[in-house]
């Protein structure tokens, strides 16, 4: 009975994966699984799938076996009849199931073809800790609990009548020892760090900051399924640079003019200060509406070339187009993206193109 159960379990798994699947555009576009995001599952509503029940009728229209009818004959009342009422027929449902992060990022993976990635200097270290959980009968007397011995003991001195009130002596004897037991836990090093970085200006709107917030959440789910510990750094600007937490990063309005290399500045810093290269796998995104003060440009090519994509597995470059916009710090990357394999650069005119611009950045499997 198990083992049906267990078939019945994998084949309904199977028709959620491709109804995932064949639905993911809509998902990614709409941005409607970020709200439904916990700890480990993510909650996904999946219409036009029909699951089996019971349907009643009305009361007062006979039981089973009474009155002429022939076989075939359904019970209760027809359907579609004219004066019957409202339907009794069932309307569309939507059933909600629920993924794993990795689950999801395996669809991801599956639907734009992506490779995997190749993690470079100190991979997946998972390094080992004592944690003392639990009480063992037996070890070392540092690792003995005074406390629960101490009760042990004058239980069974108070049960046994040894216990002298007027002389309060306990005096534990082996069976009351009581010790710390402890046990190895594995506990993954953060090797891989992601920064994000997106421009705040004026010329960029909420629903192009809506669209990096879509965008990051995805490329999230695809790289941390590649880790087993990750970072990551947020990072505005608008004509100067901040670090914030994410929660400012998808929030803060700001205005006023542009100034990309102050956060490619930052970035760099804070890779040199906290993220050495040689042991860390460094991932870049920057999302902007390509708008940024003409002599500043010179000075951001500088910062990329020579701090920024030497050290880095991979920078994306996002051109989120706004009506405000000029679009045109895009053309300067593409002039030197011919020499930089790690560097890769993606218009995102609309939610429509956030699939493709997700393809776009993770296609390399670097």
């Amino acid at each position: 009975m198990s083992q049906k159960i267990e078939r019945d379990h994998q084949r309904f798994r199977k028709i959620v994966r491709g109804k995932v699947k064949s639905n993911l555009s809509r998902y990614i576009n709409r941005g409607e699984l970020i709200g439904k995001k916990g700890k480990d599952l993510i909650s996904i509503p999946l219409p036009q799938i029909v699951l089996p029940q019971f349907r009643y009728g009305q009361r007062g229209t006979g039981g089973v076996g009474q009155g002429d009818g022939e076989i075939g004959t359904p019970l209760g009342p027809g359907q579609g009849e004219p004066g019957s009422g409202a339907g009794s027929e069932p309307g569309g449902h939507i059933l909600e199931v629920e993924l794993t992060l990795e689950e999801l990022a395996d669809i991801l993976g599956e639907e734009l073809e992506l490779p995997r990635i190749e993690p470079r200097g100190k991979k997946n270290i998972v390094t080992t800790r004592d944690r003392y959980t639990g009480i063992r009968q037996s070890g070392p007397e540092s690792l003995r609990h005074f406390k629960r011995t101490f009760k042990r003991a004058l239980k069974r001195q108070i049960a046994s009548q040894a216990y002298d009130p007027k002389r309060p002596l306990v005096v534990p004897i082996r069976q009351d020892k009581q010790y710390r037991s402890w046990k190895e836990v594995q506990q993954p090093q953060s090797v891989a760090v992601i920064i994000y970085m997106m421009d705040v200006s004026g010329s960029m709107t909420d629903e192009q900051k809506e669209i990096v917030r879509i965008e990051a959440f995805w490329i999230d789910t695809w790289i941390k399924a590649h880790y087993q510990g990750i970072e990551t750094v947020y990072i505005i600007h608008d004509a100067a640079a901040q670090e914030v937490d994410e929660h400012t990063f998808y929030h803060t309005r700001e205005s006023g003019g542009t100034k990309i290399s102050t956060a490619y500045e930052l970035a760099a810093k804070i890779i040199k200060n906290r993220y050495p290269p040689d042991q860390w796998n460094i991932y870049a995104f920057h999302f902007s509406d390509g708008d940024n003060w003409g002599d500043d440009i010179p000075h951001c090519l500088e910062i990329l070339n020579e701090h920024l994509l030497p050290h880095v597995n991979l920078f994306g470059y996002g051109q989120v187009e706004s009506p405000y916009g000029s679009g045109e710090f895009y053309e300067h990357l593409v002039d030197i993206k011919e020499d930089r394999e790690n560097l890769i650069l993606s218009r995102i005119p609309d939610r429509d193109a956030i699939l493709n611009s997700i393809k776009e950045f993770l296609a390399t499997g670097r």
